[in-house]
């Protein structure tokens, strides 16, 4: 009977899941080409109606912006909007006074160099210059990303590309010494280049390389030459390439503060860094992007531009990355250090990041959709420096101007509901398996009664299955239209079927006591 509540989910390879057979988009939606033609018809800032833009308008105090590019990263390998939520979301950003979109492609482009790289709601060509289009109206400047050096799976896990792997069994790293691996990344971004001609900065990644210089031969160029020139051999021909088209390039900064300085100043001539950061203030942190670094950076004369994040990372709750929902207060507090951090160093702008998985071989992160509350307020803040009066309760409602206000609820709803239901899911699994666990060690516990007394929270870990085919039910209607159905199965599936699966081992567990 449990097993009619969720679909079961067959185990997979890593290749299998991150690159499932090829639909066409189309199929999958099969009214996006008229909903999206549609979009494009009400999508520019010039049919605004005021009453649509005097909701977000009311939110904003400061005439001059505190950091002058303010951008929203949109990160495609979790849950990629449908076509038509990928042009709506254009102008919620321009609302919210965004004016960069930083695009991590991932298998969400239609690839031309392998279309193995491609996810089955992959967004075609027409798609994208749409999507450019519309940007350009709106006043938006698109950044592409396209990872160079770690987060390399799209490609590494493809059959064939093993051999560019720095470590065999690993394929988040590419080796920057073997032949083909830069050529590969060339190749990725010319494919990208295609389709966005226009693009004044390119964003190459790089960040989180943890394999880099675990081979010999890497080890040994590292001892001979450095990490940084082991780094820019690999990386600097292609962003001369896109310098000799006008196109500044920009790289995470993490793998850069214990360069040497000669690695630093070549740097500075070939890119800007951003640096990053998502919990805390980097005035105070610890961390990688504490002041300390982005101060050496600044003196080596790199344009800089800071990192924050407006969902997608909230390590420090119970769900981690999994999290259904931003922890608001953790976004303003990380936001507003960044707005101050930003002046201090000249930085070029702030990009407010939205993880849709932390890589692309771990589950998705909380939906964009159920964190626009968030998107705007840490656009408030990194437009004026501060929260909006009115705090969070001010950003929901000024999505009622661009009717987006009823649809947020919902998906947020959703998600609280989702959450509510893992945590307590896992406290009855955490409870039976204590209860087993004891009634083994100490059967005295249980002899005087019957032996699966204390095991209450096996019934309500069933009632758990079958409040999770409701919640499920819930979250699919609320995010019908936002997300392909294939994504928003995965993310339910990933979350409630381990549910089912601790309740039939459990079962078993304790009819094997009786």
């Amino acid at each position: 009977m449990m097993s009619k509540l969720l679909p079961k989910v067959k185990p997979r390879s890593l290749f299998e899941l991150t690159h499932p057979p090829m639909k066409s988009p189309r199929l999958l939606f099969p009214a996006l080409a008229m909903a999206s033609a549609l979009a494009c018809t009400h999508a520019t800032g010039a049919d605004s109606k005021p009453e649509e833009t005097a909701a977000f308008d009311r939110l904003f105090q400061m005439e001059k912006p505190v950091t002058p590019k303010r951008g929203v990263h949109l990160d495609l390998k979790g849950l990629p909007p449908t076509p038509e939520r990928f042009v709506e979301l254009l102008k919620l950003f321009s609302a919210a006074r965004y004016n960069v979109v930083l695009i991590e492609w991932e298998d969400s482009f239609p690839w031309t160099v392998d279309p193995r790289f491609r996810s089955p709601t992959a967004y075609t060509p027409e798609d994208i210059h749409r999507f450019t289009e519309i940007a350009a109206k709106l006043g938006i400047e698109l950044i592409p990303l396209v990872q160079c050096l770690g987060h390399m799976e799209t490609p590494l896990s493809v059959p064939g590309y093993e051999n560019l792997r720095e470590v065999p069994d690993n394929s988040s790293g590419l080796n920057p010494l073997a032949p083909g691996a830069r050529d590969l990344v060339q190749r990725m971004v010319d494919d990208v280049l295609k389709l966005m001609p226009e693009v004044k900065h390119f964003h190459l990644g790089g960040d989180e390389a943890r394999t880099l210089g675990q081979s010999a031969a890497c080890l040994d160029y590292i001892k001979e030459h450095g990490k940084g020139a082991l780094y820019l051999q690999h990386v600097g021909p292609i962003m001369d390439h896109l310098i000799s088209l006008n196109i500044r390039p920009i790289l995470w900064h993490d793998m850069m503060i214990e360069w040497d300085d000669a690695a630093l100043d070549a740097l500075a001539k070939k890119c800007d860094l951003m640096v990053w950061g998502y919990a805390g203030d980097p005035d105070t942190t610890t961390g990688h992007f504490n002041t300390k670094y982005i101060q050496r950076f600044h003196d080596h004369g790199v344009v800089l531009w800071g990192a924050t994040a407006y969902k997608g990372c909230e390590g420090e709750t119970r769900e981690r990355h999994t999290a259904d929902r931003p922890v608001i207060s953790a976004r303003v507090e990380n936001a507003e250090a960044w707005s101050r951090i930003a002046p201090r160093f000249d930085f070029t702008g702030v990009i407010a990041t939205g993880w849709s998985r932390w890589s692309v071989d771990t589950l998705q992160c909380d939906p964009i959709d159920a964190a626009l509350d968030s998107l705007v307020m840490v656009g408030v803040i990194l437009h004026d420096g501060k929260a909006p009066q009115g705090g969070i309760d001010a950003c929901i409602d000024a999505l009622a101007g661009r009717h987006e206000k009823e649809r947020f609820e919902a998906c947020k709803k959703s998600m609280e509901r989702l959450t509510d239901l893992r945590q307590r899911g896992w406290l009855q699994v955490q409870r039976v398996r204590e209860q087993i666990v004891l009634g083994e060690i100490d059967p005295r516990r249980t002899s005087a009664r019957s032996k699966v007394q204390g095991l209450k929270g096996l019934d309500q870990l069933a009632g758990i299955v079958r409040e999770s085919e409701r919640v499920s039910a819930e979250v699919k209607r609320s995010f019908d239209g936002l997300v392909a159905a294939v994504w928003i199965e995965e993310y339910l599936a990933t979350r409630l079927n381990p549910f089912r699966e601790e309740l039939s081992a459990l079962s078993a567990s304790v009819q094997a006591e009786k």
